[in-house]
């Protein structure tokens, strides 16, 4: 993927990292319009909070089984076979709920067994745009890693990247929103179908990327130790704790604002105020990636995260609230561009697909796993407490990031 000698590879390249930042946005953006859809339909045809419950855990929890083999197969294949049987398990999810939505439409499904198909077919439906999405991730990840010339070049590379679940969680529930109020769900569904196709069109835009050669052994060999790696290993903890804070901003903010009587809008604008921030200091990364040092910025980003969790709950007013949530937002939406380019640095050659695929278990095993005990420790401490006790976690987590060796270190 290197530019052909005496060759200007500045334009090259941006086209190049906007054929990729086009993948995920194609698929994230699918996924992210029938995490809100689903659910909609769901209570409309008169199911509960539970199935709900339940429905959206599927998004997380599917990934978590077949991020492994995702990862091999990115390891193994490089981009272009991942990318297209990560569209046509897109194309699968979303073909089923638009199919159902149309049977209910048309009466061809109804009476008793309504719920229970419809139930079935967006439970498949949020499997499958999970997995696809969760490979598509992995694979481009993997991808924008092996085509970055230096640790700096990473940097810039995976701040592009990271912009594009921000766009995509926009993009997705508004386009489909609007499209549902118009003409209805199967419309919706339809609509999501068609957002893949841009990750297929970009795909034509990337070069091969070149994979490993399946080797003696493979068959028998374990991800898992990989996590015999203490720097790796290190790294994919300080990553559960920067995840965990991630949901539990998105949780507990509106349980803190509905118990001080905020209205949706108000909350709603808090956590946009967050969102927005992640998005803006990513645009900015690309140009400060030579003065930063991923080290010094997860350590900064620990301890301002823990700083600004502290003083969530004693914030006065939501105006004092949304300023938090920007601070937040800085230091959280730092993180992944460091992240994504110490882990490519510290794994092994040819396993980069495998050590993306543990980063990600451990972020959907929490993302599945944490609203409940959030829920938990929240009936009996309080919603306060919440962020004091994750904080404060996390402000001890820091002490790990000075055990990884430095940017430039040998693996």
């Amino acid at each position: 993927m290197n530019p052909a000698p005496g060759a200007d590879p500045a334009p090259r390249r941006g086209r190049l990292i906007a054929a990729l930042v086009a993948g995920q946005l194609g698929l994230h953006s699918a996924m992210a319009g029938l995490r809100m859809a689903a659910p909609l339909q769901l209570l409309d045809e008169g199911l509960g909070p539970t199935a709900v419950g339940v429905l959206l855990a599927l998004f997380a929890a599917a990934p978590v089984v077949f991020s492994l083999h995702a990862g091999r197969m990115a390891d193994r294949y490089g981009y272009h076979r991942p990318i297209r049987l990560a569209v046509a398990v897109s194309a699968i999810g979303l073909l089923l709920a638009l199919a159902t939505a149309l049977a209910l439409q048309w009466r061809w499904i109804d009476g008793p067994h309504r719920q229970v198909w419809l139930y079935a077919a967006l439970c498949v439906a949020a499997a499958c745009t999970g997995t696809a999405t969760n490979t598509g991730m992995l694979t481009i990840q993997r991808a924008a890693g092996t085509m970055a010339r230096d640790d700096t070049e990473r940097v810039r590379i995976f701040s592009w990247l990271g912009i594009g679940p921000a766009f995509s969680n926009v993009l997705g529930p508004v386009a489909v929103g609007l499209t549902i109020d118009l003409a209805g769900y199967a419309a919706g569904y339809g609509l999501l179908l068609a957002l893949p196709l841009a990750t297929v069109i970009a795909a034509r835009r990337v070069p091969p990327v070149p994979g490993r050669a399946a080797a003696a052994g493979d068959a028998s060999r374990r991800a898992w130790d990989l996590l015999g790696h203490p720097p790796l290993r290190r790294l994919i903890v300080i990553n559960a704790f920067l995840s965990s804070c991630w949901d539990v901003h998105t949780f507990v903010v509106p349980v803190l604002g509905h118990e001080r009587g905020y209205s949706a809008s108000t909350i709603g604008l808090i956590l946009g105020a967050f969102t927005l921030s992640v998005t803006v200091i990513r645009l900015v990364i690309p140009w400060l990636a030579h003065r930063l040092q991923p080290k010094s910025v997860l350590v900064s980003a620990m301890l301002g995260t823990a700083l600004v969790f502290a003083l969530y709950p004693l914030a006065p007013n939501p105006w004092v609230m949304g300023l938090l949530a920007l601070w937040l937002g800085v230091h959280l939406g730092s993180v992944q561009p460091m992240l994504l380019s110490l882990m490519h640095k510290l794994t092994p050659d040819g396993r980069h697909g495998e050590a993306l695929a543990l980063r990600s278990m451990a972020m959907n095993a929490c993302s599945t796993a944490m609203p409940l005990a959030f829920g938990a420790v929240g009936a009996v401490l309080g919603s306060a407490a919440l962020f004091w006790v994750v904080g404060g976690a996390v402000g001890l987590g820091s002490t790990l990031v000075r055990k990884l060796p430095d940017q430039g270190a040998k693996r």
